[in-house]
């Protein structure tokens, strides 16, 4: 299949660029994936559509302050940082702009002189552009970082210079985000409340959690002109004692796994591509890049958003929506054709698509 089979045309105001005022007031898309059929709801009938027994598993990753404003040491030029992933104690890869005057050797200063700002050692630069830095005073980054960060906003986002607002240190987080590492938010829980979690629980549904830390290779374009010849960014993961436990004992008596976000599926597929017997506690990397035709060995039903033409992630979905086959991709194109004309947000801060 070719990447210009899943694009499409959407008009530019229907990006969501703010949250709903409350998180679990967002629409909700059901698609039937057996039959194509598609309903029209709130998020709140989630509830309605899952059952005692079910587990649902979500991605439990924090998005760290990983954007960062500065300046050269020895010199005014202005200079922004966007942390990747820690590659060893007090060192970070890291995207640079503008790219082509930080070379290795030079110092950057980021939040203020003295000991309310922070200064780092560009190291070296890979091809990609990415530079690896070396940050002075490593016992107090995580103080400084969470003082001097902003929240790094998917660049469809518009906030201009200043960046994220305060609104979104808080809405850019899922209420249930535990273990700091992502530079993206895990999109599809940022719909949940405690509210609807506790109702889930009520009603049976067992609540478990992975990690996978999203990393910044999730918003970069598809370059390929073939979608199997494009290389997957490769992301951190682990899937601890009690969600292992769970995932055997669904999987051994026929109970659904519904996975929220294309990043919790992603570990799931990942591990059940990995075990040759029951599932276990396990934590590595993954780059597994799902597209049309896959044969789904865990997941059952996925919790999504509405993405990007031309991504990976809306090549994942259209998987989902036909298991086995390439019939996903007209399913999904005709529901998202649908979901524009009924004027759903898309993206990051928009509407849910359930897909059963």
């Amino acid at each position: 299949m070719r990447v210009s089979d899943f694009d499409f045309e959407l008009p530019a105001e229907l990006i969501a660029q703010h949250p709903t005022p409350e998180r679990d007031a967002s629409r909700l898309m059901v698609l039937d994936r057996r039959s194509g059929g598609r309903e029209h709801r709130r998020f709140t009938d989630l509830i309605d559509h899952l059952h005692s027994g079910d587990v649902l598993v979500m991605n439990d990753s924090r998005v760290i302050p990983a954007r960062l404003l500065g300046h050269k040491v020895d010199s005014p030029g202005r200079v922004e940082l966007l942390l990747l992933e820690e590659s060893e104690p007090g060192c970070w890869w890291a995207m640079v702009r503008p790219g082509k005057r930080v070379r290795p050797g030079m110092f950057l200063r980021f939040g203020g002189e003295g000991s309310e700002g922070m200064v780092c050692e560009v190291l070296e630069k890979n091809p990609e552009g990415h530079v690896r830095v070396r940050w002075e005073q490593p016992g107090s980054f995580w103080e400084s970082l969470l003082r001097i960060g902003r929240m790094p906003l998917p660049p469809y986002i518009e906030r201009g210079e200043t960046g994220a607002t305060r609104q979104d240190d808080s809405r850019y987080q899922t209420v249930y985000a535990r273990n700091a590492g992502s530079v993206a938010a895990p999109t599809a829980g940022l719909h949940f409340t405690e509210r609807v979690l506790e109702a889930l629980r009520a009603k049976g549904v067992l609540l478990r959690q992975v990690t996978l830390h999203v990393g910044a290779g999730t918003f970069l374009p598809v370059k390929a002109d073939r979608v199997d010849e494009h290389v997957m960014h490769e992301e951190r993961y682990e899937v601890g004692a009690d969600t292992a436990a769970a995932l055997r004992e669904a999987k051994a008596t026929g109970r659904r796994v519904v996975a929220v976000g294309t990043t919790s599926l992603r570990v799931l597929e990942t591990v059940a591509l990995q075990s040759d017997g029951p599932i276990r506690p396990c934590s590595g990397r993954t780059r597994i890049f799902v597209h049309p035709p896959y044969r789904f060995r865990m997941v059952d039903a996925l919790l999504t958003n509405f993405h990007l033409p031309r991504s990976t992630l809306l090549m994942l979905v259209s998987a989902f929506a036909d298991p086995g086959g390439t019939g996903g991709r007209d399913r999904v194109l005709a529901a998202y054709a649908e979901a524009i004309r009924e004027r759903y947000r898309f993206f990051s801060y928009g509407d849910a698509m359930f897909i059963h």
